[in-house]
């Protein structure tokens, strides 16, 4: 259950950012995450929309969400693989000094805000 925390992380940091920007409103937030970071994605947007009904910064907002391809290294053989398909053990030279490149991370990719000038004539 810790997407409950990350939907928490998230709406602090991007109304930070939104205060800095002088925002009033977000339309969206997408978040980028790797394939073997645990998180469960319904999860995520059942939070999301649970907890942003707290915010009237959020309201109405909605969660996008891309997963990050997990892929793993090998330092003998010095070639990059897909992890979920192989995990540890390298395909090319059946190693197992490998380690993750990528596919374990989070971060906010973009912020949507609303035009504070669409509503004007």
């Amino acid at each position: 259950m810790h997407e409950l925390g990350l939907v928490n992380y998230v709406v602090k940091e991007v109304s930070k950012i939104a205060e800095e920007n002088h925002v009033s409103k977000i339309s969206s937030v997408t978040l980028e995450f790797g394939e073997v970071s645990g998180i469960v994605t319904s999860y995520l947007y059942n939070y999301w929309d649970w907890y942003t009904k707290k915010f009237p910064l959020f309201e109405g907002s909605k969660l996008k969400c891309e997963e990050i391809p997990a892929v793993t290294w090998c330092d003998d053989c010095k070639i990059t693989y897909s992890t979920i398909k192989y995990g540890k053990t390298c395909p090319h030279c059946g190693s197992g000094h490998t380690w993750l490149l990528r596919g374990n991370e989070m971060r906010i990719k973009e912020i949507e805000v609303e035009d504070p000038g669409e509503d004007t004539p």
